[in-house]
């Protein structure tokens, strides 16, 4: 029987817990570098998708998915709502992140965060949906397809990141001249995709002549202690995808299958202790 796994995360010195699934890593790259920003430390545990857990279930009954994070016996939902929640609780000072960084995801001011999360929401519905998408597809042309869509929806983003700088005189993050914040960690976990689809099949999704602030912010980001600490390393991805293509083109059409890559997921990263 084929297998898919999710993962666990525990935030030790606060008894939280989240379920990530180790198949779509961006979402367990993101949750690590959130983690990695903040301070917080935690263990990660592996389930069987095959063979959901009681506790996932009583955890999200309602769409029986990950990620879910457990923190003092309560879960929270859905990847973005998990990272507002972690930016939220784990500052300096509060109750569940004594220990934490004073480091905010998230500005202070209401339109700004308004229009972070507008784009965080762009990069997964316009660039991790069809994106997702793509790895489920078993031939070439339907690969082709669904990537079209991904490299059409990068000009958006690139005028996304030229509001959030003022055209980069802020300097080369959608958190401005704040530095790293909500949008960059929700795009980063991409970021060692965007290399390896260069390597696999030569698309450039961040270039330096169509998309230049993209392209910019794309080394500057991997330049990141939290990038370098927490990112897969790029030919280990080339080789997942790689792996991932030819299993795809392997099935058998009308058999019964789980998607190779599907749900609220991405390929994992470097794993923190």
């Amino acid at each position: 029987m084929r297998r898919s796994v999710w993962s666990t995360l525990s935030f030790e010195h606060t008894g939280i817990t989240t379920f990530a699934r180790r198949i779509k890593k961006q979402n367990t790259s993101t949750l690590n570098i959130i983690n990695y920003l903040k301070g917080v430390h935690y263990s990660y545990v592996e389930e069987d998708l095959r063979n959901k857990s009681d506790l996932l279930l009583r955890c999200n009954p309602v769409h029986q998915s990950v990620p879910v994070l457990i923190h003092d016996g309560r879960p929270v939902c859905e990847s973005q709502v998990i990272l507002q929640y972690i930016d939220e609780v784990f500052v300096a000072g509060s109750s569940g992140g004594a220990t934490s960084s004073a480091f905010s995801l998230l500005p202070a001011d209401p339109h700004e965060r308004a229009v972070a999360r507008f784009w965080a929401a762009y990069v997964d519905d316009e660039i991790g949906a069809p994106w997702e998408k793509a790895f489920r597809s078993r031939t070439e042309e339907e690969r082709a397809a669904w990537m079209g869509k991904v490299a059409a929806a990068v000009p958006g983003l690139e005028r996304g990141l030229r509001e959030c700088t003022d055209g980069g005189r802020k300097g080369c993050f959608f958190g401005g001249a704040g530095g790293v914040g909500y949008v960059d960690v929700v795009l980063g976990g991409v970021a060692p995709y965007v290399h390896a689809m260069e390597k696999v099949s030569g698309l450039r999704l961040f270039d330096g002549e169509r998309t230049p602030l993209l392209a910019a912010w794309l080394e500057r980001f991997g330049e990141l202690e939290v990038a370098r600490a927490v990112l897969p390393d790029v030919d280990r991805v080339v080789g997942y995808v790689r792996m991932i293509h030819a299993k795809n083109a392997a099935m058998i059409p009308g058999r019964d299958r789980e998607p190779a890559w599907h749900g609220d997921a991405w390929p994992a990263s470097r794993r923190l202790a």
